[in-house]
């Protein structure tokens, strides 16, 4: 009896000494050779924290950012990250996303700064960089894991709006001041595709078009969805103004039958995040009047 007892903790101590030696690998693993990056989005930086990587800096944004990085300091705006900030930091890499480099490239290069611009043009495009950042931060396993997650949410609104009458729909783009018209190949574009609606612009190479409102009556789609950028409150405004004073808007059917959304723009951003399965089932609401 005492020999069984002494070959049972034996073995008992045998495999917690082994568990403990494989969770020391995988943490050796993640840590070995984790470079030191600053994210300059929140949508990055959420991906990073889903694929539990350490940041050195994140942007500044009114909008909650993962816990683990509370501490960690604030690089700017997107838009316009402090380049000296960054440089005191010395990070081994600066992300931004593809939608920014022509407007950051040359500065991050002037100050000597290794950077990835990532392609959040689309729901594909940015699991591919997940993918991509995966196998790049030695992170294959969160990365996949990630992309099942997305993969299975998104797949659900899929198979919901599959055999449902596609509605034809117009999307404008709004800054303070002006606007622009959304083409597929930009993210809400994207979007409104997965969720089963015709975007009534096709056949365009770029994501923005400048508004010629008699081209768009002759359109004439079920639904209008005008995203605000940068001051939502200031572009919805404007918005309203233009739909009141511009006598054509009057003619659309979408506005005859209020069928006209205001895009909340913590979840319809300019580039992909991984609010996108939120952001499909908001739109399947909106296009099926649910």
């Amino acid at each position: 009896m005492k020999k069984k007892v002494i070959l049972f903790l034996v073995l008992f101590v045998f495999l917690v000494g082994c568990g403990n030696e494989k969770a020391a690998q995988e943490t050796e693993r993640k840590s070995e050779k984790d470079p030191k990056i600053v994210a300059t989005t929140v949508a990055i930086t959420e991906i990073m924290d889903k694929l539990d990587l350490p940041l050195v800096g994140i942007p500044a944004s009114s909008k909650k950012l993962p816990e683990r990085y509370a501490d960690v300091k604030e690089t700017g705006s997107p838009m316009g990250p402090d380049l000296e900030i960054i440089r005191i930091l010395k990070p081994d890499m600066v992300l931004s996303t593809k939608t920014l480099e022509a407007d950051l490239k040359a500065s991050f290069e002037g100050a000597h700064l290794k950077s990835d611009f990532l392609d959040f043009t689309s729901i594909d495009s940015m699991q591919a960089e997940i993918e991509k950042l995966g196998t790049e931060f030695n992170r294959k396993e969160e990365a996949s894991k990630l992309n099942r997650d997305l993969t299975s949410e998104i797949d659900k609104v899929k198979s919901n709006v599959a055999k449902k009458k596609k509605p034809t729909v117009l999307i404008l783009m709004g800054v303070p001041g002006s606007y622009l018209v959304v083409t597929e190949h930009a993210y809400i574009g994207d979007l409104i595709k997965r969720a089963g609606g015709e975007n009534v612009i096709t056949n365009q190479k770029v994501e923005y078009l400048a508004s010629n409102t008699e081209y768009l009556q002759n359109a004439n789609p079920d639904i209008i969805l005008r995203a605000a950028h940068g001051m939502p409150v200031e572009v919805v405004k404007m918005f309203d103004e233009e739909f009141k004073t511009n006598d054509i808007w009057k003619h659309f059917d979408a506005v005859k039958n209020d069928r006209v959304y205001d895009l909340d723009e913590n979840l319809f951003g300019m580039t992909a995040s991984l609010n996108a399965p939120e952001a499909l089932r908001e739109m399947e609401k909106m296009l099926y009047d649910n």
